[in-house]
């Protein structure tokens, strides 16, 4: 049975075609004003988290079975005003069964408030593997409800860029599936991301930045650095990003406030890699100056409370282990 029916494949193409001409169009532009959606309070609440769900597990006291109800519970108490997916949702290649039947078991009950990036490989990769965004457009045979961000703007193709504002928080969500797949578009998402922090700054918007690998971490015997990234992380300083959100290394690192030269400044960015949501956890095997805390025996999800002055608490919430992390960065 296909994945996905005829005519979903053929919008998606669609979608993907429109969404290149949308990067090239607004390259050299000013990034249009955000879309009148759901609208935040002045102190917004999220809970964040990738590298969810392992191969066919549907386990309620998995680790991943875990972390899914724990978020699910603080949506349906009104604990969090947002949930952001960072990336790799389901292991190892999956289609819209595979999200069906194993993750929406367990995480289907944070989709209301789900805000989600496609990573590469496990999450998207073209021509192999490209039902991501079906599942979160409601799509596929079996779970017709829509993501957060999907319900407010409609069909987002795997590897669209957009951004959201959340109280006077603007994030960006990129796919860093393009620096694997196609470097030109990475490029013009690079162009992008300049133009929409722009934009939001002269707004006088704080500034975060979501994507799924990581820059700021510390080398597995999986992966290391996204080098690659590095035009994204110079435009990232240029406008002064006060915090990125990032998966894939499943482990845990946060990092003082760096620049684009890994150097801690005062004004610099924080940056959480937080891939614990499920997937077999991995040791460190390097260790960067500018990683302030790590661990990679403790599954879990981060918590960020933004407040308008640009000030911000984070919690790690351990689910399946009992490291931790807990701080409050002051505002600017």
């Amino acid at each position: 049975m296909p994945s996905a029916p005829p005519r979903s494949r053929f919008l998606r193409r669609v979608a993907f075609a429109a969404a290149a001409l949308l990067v090239v169009a607004v390259a050299g532009c000013t990034s249009p004003p955000e879309p009148p959606d759901q609208q935040f309070p002045a102190t917004v609440r999220i809970a964040a988290v990738g590298d969810m769900n392992r191969v066919k597990n549907s386990a309620p006291n998995s680790p991943s079975g875990r972390n899914g109800a724990a978020i699910t519970q603080l949506e349906r108490d009104n604990e969090i005003d947002a949930f952001l997916g960072l990336g790799d949702f389901q292991y190892s290649t999956p289609h819209c069964e595979d999200y069906v039947k194993y993750w929406t078991r367990l995480w289907g009950g944070t989709k209301p408030k789900l805000y989600w990036i496609s990573a590469p490989n496990h999450d998207w990769q073209p021509g192999r593997n490209e039902d991501l965004d079906d599942f979160m457009d409601g799509q596929c045979p079996g779970a017709s409800e829509k993501a957060a961000i999907n319900q407010q703007r409609g069909f987002i193709g795997n590897g669209q860029p957009y951004s959201k504002d959340f109280g006077n928080w603007h994030f960006a969500f990129l796919s860093s599936a393009y620096w694997r797949y196609n470097h030109v578009q990475a490029q013009l998402l690079t162009t992008w991301l300049d133009n929409d922090l722009a934009t939001a700054k002269a707004a006088g918007k704080h500034l975060a930045v979501v994507y799924h690998e990581p820059y700021f971490t510390s080398n597995t015997n999986k992966h290391g650095r996204a080098a690659e990234h590095k035009p994204w992380i110079d435009v990232m300083w240029k406008y002064r990003v006060r915090l990125t959100l990032s998966g894939s290394q499943h482990n845990y690192e946060r990092s003082c406030p760096v620049n684009n030269a890994d150097q801690c400044v005062g004004d610099g960015m924080t940056a959480f890699q937080v891939s614990t949501g499920g997937a077999t956890l991995r040791p460190f095997t390097s260790s960067p100056p500018y990683i302030e805390k790590r661990f990679s025996d403790t599954h879990g999800f981060l918590r960020l409370t933004l407040r308008a002055d640009g000030s911000f608490d984070w919690n790690f919430v351990p689910t399946s282990g009992s490291s931790t992390d807990s701080g409050t960065r002051p505002a600017p």
